[in-house]
């Protein structure tokens, strides 16, 4: 893992930092791509995390005086996904970022480090390819500006350069007569990589095509535009004709690989057929069925994180923080993530780890007001937070609604993955006091049971909700 990690307070100490570390240092935001990549040994001699969680106003979505939209780069998945704006003038990215994950990693990974990561699979990156998007890095020599389509060199590879952050991504907001939608399909509901995405904007008058924008995610080592489905539609009526001809364009644009996941020839035919969905979705104005209005979160009313007044370094400083109301400060622990400062330093086993990967939710915890996996939170993260674990729960002897609920309804087995379904379902029920079936099953999207089923532990969680209200 690292061996030095720093909570930075200002853009111009990442910057000087960078400069001075190089290769050796990496920018860390949700961390839930980084964390994994050192522990697989994907990204190498990387010595020093900078943390910028913690420096001000890095999280805002605003839209200029030239309609155009600009990113910061804390703002997460689930920032974009509930972000009135974004839904109106960029809803292709904000379906994209629904799409990412479950909540609890929708609530720490961030839309430039999805660029950043440079995946082919990332979600994020296909709609804000379509839309004309820019990123703008910053490193102590100046900034410069460039547009995504020229961000990326191949799988997992960009422009950047060592000693260089991304501080804002910026993109022209639909216009009246614009209209997109994002189709993604993967082997499960959530929590799962891209087969094949799509993005595709159209620029209408009447029922006639004056432009259009179609991107394609997973089906070559970058996203790239399918130019000559784009060329086609110009200035065509949207009918069952076109939208055949033009997806069978887009299909011919693609160049997918065989894998454990899917065939190339599978993928292929993947791409015509969501293709051929989002225009007819565009054209039949349904591009917002099964988005919900008010997705879930898992954020609770208080999440007011502490802004830190100096630059703090680990392993110099201890880990001052408070857990279930509680106090601690650890001295050890740094180079590890949240999940086992809270085990092995905190003593806190309540906390499970299953998968240590970000998949199975068994890990799941509050921070700072918000449910996230610590497997994939870095332990000095907890630095100046507050956090509950499932032992925070209770109060004292009086189980949370949700504890006793699962008991009456014996919806647990072998227990290992409950406490991660408690901590979402309390979550939930913080964010909304009487949530329908639909927001129970999107609570735990991000959480794995397998043995219990899970028609126990949604009528639990119901059950509970009717509870609390009386």
């Amino acid at each position: 893992m690292w061996h030095e990690y720093i909570n930075a307070t200002s853009i111009e100490d990442v910057k000087k930092i960078l400069g001075e570390k190089q290769e050796r240092a990496r920018v860390v935001a949700g961390a839930t791509d980084l964390i994994l990549e050192l522990e697989r040994g994907v990204r190498k001699g990387i010595e020093t995390l900078v943390d910028i969680t913690r420096i001000p106003n890095l999280n805002a979505i605003t839209i200029d005086e030239d309609e155009v939209i600009h990113l910061g780069p804390l703002v997460t998945h689930n920032d974009c996904a509930a972000s009135k704006l974004i839904r109106e003038r960029a809803y292709p990215l904000a379906r994209a970022a629904w799409e990412v994950g479950a909540p609890q990693i929708r609530n720490r990974g961030t839309i430039a480090g999805n660029l950043i990561t440079a995946s082919p699979a990332n979600d994020t990156i296909t709609p804000l390819m379509a839309q004309g998007a820019s990123v703008t890095l910053a490193s102590a020599r100046g900034e410069r500006t460039i547009p995504l389509k020229d961000f990326y060199t191949g799988v997992r590879k960009n422009v950047m350069q060592a000693d260089e952050m991304l501080v804002d991504i910026s993109f022209p907001a639909l216009t009246k007569t614009q209209r997109g939608t994002f189709i993604k399909l993967a082997l499960r509901r959530a929590q799962a990589i891209s087969l094949v995405n799509v993005a595709v904007i159209l620029d209408l008058k009447a029922d006639t095509v004056q432009s259009a924008y179609i991107t394609l995610g997973a089906v070559t080592p970058i996203i790239i535009h399918a130019e000559e489905a784009e060329k086609f539609l110009a200035k065509k009526k949207l009918n069952d004709k076109n939208i055949a001809q033009a997806a069978e364009l887009a299909m011919q644009a693609a160049r997918p690989i065989d894998d454990v996941r899917g065939s190339a020839a599978y993928r292929k035919e993947m791409v015509r057929v969501i293709t051929s969905r989002a225009l007819k979705a565009l054209r039949d104005q349904t591009e917002t069925d099964g988005m919900p209005n008010e997705p879930i979160l898992l954020v609770g009313k208080d999440t007011t994180e502490i802004q830190q007044k100096v630059t703090v370094e680990f392993p110099a400083s201890s880990i001052e923080t408070t857990i279930n109301g509680k106090k601690y400060s650890f001295t050890s622990g740094h180079n590890k993530t949240l999940l086992r400062l809270l085990r092995e330093e905190g003593m806190l086993t309540g906390t499970k780890e299953g998968c240590a990967e970000g998949e199975c939710g068994a890990c799941t915890v509050f921070l700072d007001g918000k449910a996230v996996m610590s497997c994939l939170v870095p332990a000095p993260r907890a630095h100046g937070a507050v956090i509950t674990t499932v032992e925070g729960l209770a109060n004292g002897e009086e189980l949370h609604p949700v504890q006793e609920a699962f008991i009456e309804h014996g919806a647990v087995q072998c227990g290992y993955c409950t406490p991660g379904f408690l901590m979402s379902g309390a979550k939930l029920l913080e964010e909304k006091s009487n949530p329908n079936k639909n927001e129970i099953e999107q609570a735990i999207t991000g959480n794995l049971c397998r043995c219990t089923g899970y028609y126990k532990i949604v009528q639990a969680i119901e059950d509970a909700a009717k509870n609390k209200q009386e």
